[in-house]
């Protein structure tokens, strides 16, 4: 159902958040010839540990996103403070709004409606304001759910499930983190696999779907 989509664009908040979320379904996308673009909203140079360079985030993504199969001229990157959404929402709206004129995409990747990471909520509620006559499905960061309704599926190889624990370990600044636990990611794709009969599967929530 997702593989015919021409343009996705898949909204992280923060670096590290859309692989985490649906780096798999990103990783078949692309292997489908999908145009993938991703945009993050914040490089979070307040959190990045000591010893790091402030922007390493920002290079991490790159990389991380290399692996994924997306090319750098499909990232754009924006440098609102972390955990400070809710006070610059009008703002990313406009920004969303920007993106919606300019790629006019078919498919909207955001964080699931129920996350309750302060930006992440920000960015699911801005962006169905700015997207609320496209398909738009939101990803599961089960850390930050208080609950998450996975009615949308996407069945994953081994090879894309394997793309994206690639991708993360990119993210060599942020190992400390409990939920950048690999094993734990393979075991949840393994779960939702099952919901379907699948080996490998990605859950996400519809926020609308237009067929």
């Amino acid at each position: 159902m997702i593989d015919g989509l021409g343009r996705v664009l898949v909204l992280g908040p923060h670096t590290d958040d859309g692989e985490f979320g649906c780096g798999g379904t990103i990783a078949r996308l692309v292997s489908g010839g999908g145009e993938v673009y991703y945009a993050m909203f914040s490089l979070c140079e307040a959190s990045v540990p000591d010893g790091y360079p402030k922007d390493v985030l920002k290079t991490e993504a790159i990389e991380a996103s290399r692996r994924l199969g997306l090319s750098e001229d499909r990232l754009i990157f924006f440098d609102f403070p972390v955990r400070k959404f809710p006070s610059h929402r009008q703002e990313i709206l406009e920004v969303l709004v920007e993106l919606r004129e300019k790629l006019e995409p078919d498919l909207v990747l955001v964080p699931s409606q129920h996350d309750t990471h302060q930006d992440h909520e920000t960015i699911s509620r801005e962006a169905w304001r700015a997207f609320k006559y496209t398909r738009v499905l939101g990803y599961e960061v089960p850390w930050n759910a208080r609950e998450f309704t996975g009615d949308f599926f996407v069945g994953l190889t081994e090879a894309q499930l394997d793309r994206k624990i690639h991708a993360l370990r990119a993210y060599e600044s942020q190992t400390f983190r409990h939920y950048a636990d690999l094993d734990f990611i393979r075991s949840l794709a393994q779960v939702r696999g099952a919901q379907i009969k699948s080996p490998f599967a990605e859950a996400l929530e519809t926020f609308r779907w237009i067929g």
